[in-house]
Parts: C-alpha cells; structure tokens; sequence
C-alpha cells in the first residue's frame, strides 16, 4: 500500500510538472515532506529523481541543436565545484545534528519556493543584459552557476523555473527553446552530482525513487500532451499560491 501511495504521489506531481512546466524539485520535495519523509531523504531522493527525468529532455533537446553547451560549461565551472563544496564544507559538518541538518535544509528550501514563486510572477518583467555585454553575460553565468550549485544542493530547488529565468536575463540572444534545453543539459550533472553527497549519508531512499519515476514519468507525458487544453493562467495563479504558502511556511515556522 505505502508503495502505491508513493507511485500515486510521483503521478500527481508528474502530471503537475508536465502541465505546467515547472521543476520537480519546487513540487517533489515538498510533497515528500508532506508524506513525512525527513528533509534529507526528501532532498536527496528528488535530486535524484530529478537528474533522471531531465536525462531524456537533454538528450532531446541536443539532438534538436537546442543546447548551448558554452553556456553549460560556464554554469557547470561554477555550480559543480559548489555543489562539492557545500557538502565537503556545510553538510558534512552537520550530519551528526540531525535537528541543525534538517533546519538548515528546511529554511533553504522554503526560501527557494519564495524566490521561485516571484520568478513566476514576474518572469515577463525581469531586466536583460544588453547583447553587446558578452563577457559580463559569461563571467555572470559563472556567479549563477554558483549560486544555482549552492541552492539546488540545500533544497533541490532552482535548476529549474530560477535556472532558466536567469538565462533568460543574461542570454537574450538565445531562442526560449533553447534557454529551456541548455538548463534542463545543465540541471542533469548538477542535480547528479549534489545528489551523491545525499547518497553517501544514507539519504537517498530507492524504493521511494522507484516509485516516483514510475508514477511520474508517463504522467509528466501526459501532462505535456492535454496541457494546453486545461485554463494556463488559473494554473499558474494556483501554482504561485501554493509555492509561496509552503515557502512561507518552510521558511518562518517549521
């Protein structure tokens, strides 16, 4: 029963994430917390699961010429490393505190959910770096990748809707489509890698991925495929409120 509960949990959230198009780690690694998993095993399990189910997208997406792979590069110099670092240097240090490790990563979480909800808000209002600005777009990817490493490492959350509304700041030049498959290219090592350090302390639960990815992966397709037909804009203003209450919530009273 627990592992159908789970398979149910991973189609929910699925369907929402193909509906939609926001990241699994917004939707996934709250609801997991919902169900009662502790946050480590939440967090580590969703990046995980979120590194799988954007391996396809990748893959799809290079095949089509939608990844700009410098830009990857250049968000990978910077995301990868802090990733390591957050957990040779934060996470590691507190895994015998279970109550400090499940505070820092709770806190980190909410306030993603925050920041993501306000990308979705004003993702059509926010500034464009000048196209004549090359080299302060790339040194400035570098700063995003580390920011984006330190984040999605604490709370699985910023590879995607964050991701790619910064590139969308700094790389203007770049099609949406291809904004959308130079993140999901750049979210798999990330994801994957800050995934390990979950994995190494035991947080990452197998069955509970297992579960997931057979619940989510044929919901996230149908989702894509009947999307258009459901009312977008309520959605998303359903989407918002619900990101901002649970980042709220995450961020002052837990």
């Amino acid at each position: 029963m627990e592992f159908l509960i789970q398979v149910l949990a991973g189609a929910m959230v699925g369907f929402a994430i193909g509906v939609t198009g926001v990241g699994g780690g917004s939707l996934m690694t709250p609801f997991l917390l919902l169900l009662g998993y502790p946050a480590p095993v939440a967090i580590g399990t969703d990046l995980f699961y979120a590194g799988i189910t954007k391996v396809g997208g990748a893959v799809a997406h290079h095949r089509r010429n939608h990844v700009a792979w410098p830009i990857v590069l250049y968000l990978a110099a910077g995301s990868i490393p802090a990733a390591i670092a957050v957990h040779v240097f934060l996470l590691d240090a507190l895994f015998q505190n279970s109550a400090l490790f499940e505070e820092v990563l709770t806190r980190s979480l909410g306030a993603m959910l925050i920041v993501t909800c306000l990308i979705l808000v004003l993702r059509n209002r926010l500034p464009k770096v000048p196209r004549s600005y090359v080299r302060e777009s790339f040194f400035l990817t570098w700063v995003t990748g580390v920011f984006l490493g330190v984040c999605v490492t604490l709370s699985s959350v910023g590879a995607g809707a964050f991701g790619a509304a910064v590139l969308l700041m700094l790389h203007s030049r770049l099609s949406a489509v291809r904004i959308v498959g130079t993140d999901i290219a750049h979210a798999v090592p990330l994801t994957l890698i800050a995934g390990l350090g979950y994995l190494g302390g035991g947080f990452v639960d197998p069955v509970l991925l297992l579960s997931l990815l057979l619940g989510s992966l044929p919901a996230i397709h149908l989702g894509t495929r009947v999307g258009h037909l459901l009312p977008e804009r309520i959605l998303r203003v359903a989407l918002v409120m619900i990101l901002g209450s649970l980042g709220l919530y995450y961020s002052l009273f837990v």
